[in-house]
């Protein structure tokens, strides 16, 4: 399957060595010519090289593209780690004739391994000519143990926004998500695009969780070139909150050994800060995601979740409703006790599970996406580096 190629943009894809054979491990997108561009980061600590090469970039120009690597992290790494982080993008920036800050660059896989230099500076000798954007085949090259490629793309009159990413593990984004970048030909002023993008990213990226575990290396990033024209403000926010929302829920139900994708909807709250905290934490829940994978109508446990919110004290169980999809299950259900388990195991057994919650407080609405928690998501977990 093919995606629409905004104008302007071309990508490199190859194997550098660091994938398995056969699997290209390296990416790189770029502009044609200037872009307006917006930025987030993950807030870790232990954020690696390529965050701290790519923060200085946006600090001294608006950046034309990404490069990224597949299966080293580069975390962990050292001075030695961030020297070769920058003699690579320095390479492939002389390589497309473009400045080393005109790229900002990602890395994803295992932390504390150094890239092997050798092996990559042989890939990048051979680089070659870009070809006009092909999403699928980037969003393959940025894959680690994901199962498929995420891409999604809409027209904004007459231009596109198209936007890939990958992570399935390590998740629970803050500020920004695994690794996801969107290209649109679209013209947005950097002011108004900056605002969108971070708006967009709350609502989407930094709203999903697939274990609550903040990744060292996330990086979300939107670049318009401005080849199609402008669009207006709230027609380009729509579609590009659409090609977020469409990844993130890919994200979330190719969780490492999901089988299912949890939608959770808090309303009713003080605050939409409230409602995501709530949501997060049904999402969150070991129990909660055990319950969804074993089909165990045992509605208990998302009353559980919302009861550790002890922080949130203007919650009260007797205002609260909780249902499955539109099947209510607390405070009481119009099906007797036997019927609502059953219509509720029934929904459990679906591919999207929906928990709608409403605390009865306030008039504020958020949206979480998680998944399931299996066994196989142990097993890879376990046997990650072996």
């Amino acid at each position: 399957m093919s995606a629409a190629s905004p104008q302007g943009f071309h990508c490199w894809t190859t194997h550098l060595g660091l994938a398995d054979e056969g699997k290209d491990d390296f990416s790189m997108v770029i502009s044609d010519r200037p872009c307006t561009s917006s930025v987030v980061f993950t807030k870790s600590l232990f954020a690696g090289p390529c965050v701290t090469l790519s923060k200085t970039s946006i600090e001294q120009t608006s950046p034309r593209g990404v490069l990224v690597l597949a299966k080293n992290a580069n975390v962990a790494t050292g001075a030695e780690g961030l020297r070769n982080a920058s003699e690579i993008r320095a390479s492939v920036a002389r390589t497309v004739g473009i400045e080393p800050d005109a790229l900002i660059m990602a890395s994803t896989g295992v932390i504390g391994v150094q890239y092997p230099m050798d092996t990559i500076r042989a890939g990048l000798d051979g680089l070659g000519q870009g070809t006009p954007l092909d999403a699928h085949a980037v969003a393959r090259a940025i894959m680690t143990t994901d199962t498929r490629a995420k891409v999604s793309e809409r027209a904004v009159g007459t231009s596109t926004i198209v936007g890939i990413a990958k992570g399935v593990g390590m998740i629970e984004p803050d500020m920004a998500t695994m690794l996801s970048f969107v290209f649109t030909d679209a013209d947005v002023p950097q002011d108004t695009l900056n605002r969108i993008f971070r708006d967009v990213v709350d609502r989407t990226y930094n709203s999903v969780s697939i274990d609550t575990d903040t990744s060292t290396s996330d990086t979300a990033a939107v670049f318009a070139n401005g080849a199609a024209g402008p669009v207006p403000d709230t027609e380009f926010e729509q579609a590009l909150e659409e090609v977020c929302t469409d990844l993130v829920k890919m994200i979330a139900s190719d969780g490492e050994g999901a089988t299912k994708l949890i939608v959770t909807t808090v309303s009713g709250a003080s605050s939409e800060r409230q409602a995501r905290v709530v949501g997060k934490s049904i999402i969150n829940s070991p129990l909660v995601k055990t319950m969804i994978h074993g089909e165990d109508p045992n509605w208990g446990r998302v009353l559980m979740a919302i009861g550790k919110c002890s922080n949130e004290v203007d919650i009260e169980p007797d205002r609260i409703r909780v249902a499955f999809a539109d099947i209510d299950v607390y405070p009481s259900s119009s099906l007797d006790q036997h019927d609502t388990v059953e219509v509720v195991r029934e929904h459990l057994a679906t591919a999207t599970v929906e928990i709608n919650v409403d605390l009865g407080i306030g008039t504020d609405t958020w949206r979480v996406f998680g998944c399931d928690l299996t066994d196989e998501y142990i097993r890879i977990n376990a046997d990650y580096t072996t």
